[in-house]
């Protein structure tokens, strides 16, 4: 059949069933694997320590979500090495674990129906770096400094999309942690449109001086150093938040497709909504309720039928009340088990709300909870009821997923289990 711009494609017309997730490929700092990773989240496991990629004495902030232990020599061509850093090397490794997850050689894929859609956020740091570094030991020219910085934010997407000739629908969005779900979103309106496979997600990674220093003034960064104790959102003692590097890679199939090939499948994408916060001082309320009604009127489910909900957990006092008073108002007070693993990760900017997806999936698979780890002095108790110490057995069905970006950007996604 024949797709956009008369290019030829292959594959069947989407069923116009929700699409499935197939395979996950996750790298995050307790885990190198997805059920490595997953194994230390209900170990309750955390991966977050001391800097030890830069020193990061002299900065406020000193504790991070580092993926230690990677080695990309082991897991991707050498020939691959001088063109990328660290984000898209675990970016390319995650995409080679979610496509083997799914059944999938690189092999089998038709080139122009299948695609590529990921979030970007805070990357390419780590070689902008590299690129002012050499600039000023060596009085380079400003031209090559400036053209690696045009290509940060692309940089998985095409880097992926190269790697497994995947020449169909693309693109790069970017809305901090809220852009891993926008992107899941998108790529299911491609496997929608008929496109037959796709790859999402996110991985993000600024573990260098350079990036390091861009968060901080953020203003959200904690300097707490106690590692157990950093990052706690929803407890008196929230003080920002720890960041971390990694994420997931996912890929989406149609259903039908999916079946056909005997895949199978961890869920489905059945509600997403993207709202944006009203200018400070307007008086106008946050978006993040009318992100979470927009998607569950999508998946055509109300707010009974959710049996979990991953939070945002900014580990800001202020952010934090917002989103259990929202929750609260939705759902009703300490009505659905809420949860935020990522306290053992740290949060990941682009990679956050990938790896969120991730993992609800995983829970959704297995009918637990994972906790929200080092949360001793709950502040929003009569809110809701946050899953705290050990993981939750539960049966699942269906799984809410919130992120929030820097800046006022607010997604909600509504995974259902495989049946």
């Amino acid at each position: 059949m024949t797709g956009t711009g008369g290019r030829k494609q292959d594959g069947p017309r989407s069923s116009g069933r929700p699409p499935v997730v197939t395979g996950i490929g996750v790298i995050a700092a307790n885990g190198l694997t997805t059920e490595g990773y997953w194994s230390a989240l209900l170990r309750g496991e955390s991966g977050i320590d001391r800097i030890t990629l830069f020193d990061p004495d002299g900065y406020p902030a000193r504790l991070a979500g580092e993926v230690r232990g990677f080695d990309a020599k082991k897991s991707l061509p050498g020939r691959l090495l001088p063109q990328t850093d660290r984000m898209t090397r675990l970016a390319l490794v995650a995409a080679d674990a979610a496509l083997a997850d799914s059944g999938v050689a690189p092999a089998d894929l038709v080139p122009y129906a299948s695609g590529v859609v990921t979030a970007a956020s805070g990357g390419g740091f780590e070689f902008g770096q590299r690129e002012l570094q050499a600039l000023w030991s060596r009085g380079g020219s400003h031209v090559s400094a400036y053209q690696s910085f045009a290509w940060f934010y692309p940089v998985n997407t095409g880097q992926i999309s190269i790697r497994h000739n995947m020449r169909g629908a693309s693109a790069t969005l970017v809305a901090e942690q809220a852009g891993g779900l926008d992107a899941v979103a998108k790529a299911r309106r491609h496997v929608r449109d008929g496109t037959s496979y796709m790859v999402t997600g996110g991985v993000d990674s600024a573990m260098c001086p350079w990036g390091w220093l861009c968060m901080t003034r953020s203003g959200r960064l904690t300097t707490v150093r106690d590692p157990r104790r950093a990052y706690v959102p929803f407890d008196h003692d929230a003080a920002g938040h720890v960041p971390g590097e990694g994420g997931a890679i996912l890929t989406l199939e149609d259903p039908g497709t999916a079946r056909a090939r005997g895949a199978t499948p961890y869920g489905a994408v059945v509600g997403y909504a993207a709202t944006f916060d009203p200018r400070p001082g307007s008086g106008r309320p946050p978006g993040l309720a009318r992100s979470i009604e927009l998607a569950l009127a999508e998946a055509s489910l109300r707010p009974g039928d959710i049996d979990v909900v991953y939070a945002d957990a900014a580990g800001v006092p202020e952010l934090d009340r917002i989103e259990a008073d929202t929750l609260a108002a939705v759902f009703g007070a300490r009505a659905v088990p809420v949860t935020a693993p990522k306290t053992m990760t740290g949060r990941l900017l682009a990679g956050g709300g990938a790896l969120d997806v991730a993992t609800a999936l995983l829970g959704l698979r297995d009918g637990v909870i994972p906790p929200t780890v080092g949360i001793d002095r709950p502040a929003h108790a009569d809110a809701i009821d946050l899953v705290t110490g050990e993981p939750r057995t539960a049966s699942l069905r269906h799984a809410l997923v919130l992120a929030r970006g820097y800046g006022g950007h607010n997604s909600a996604l509504v995974l259902r289990r495989a049946d």
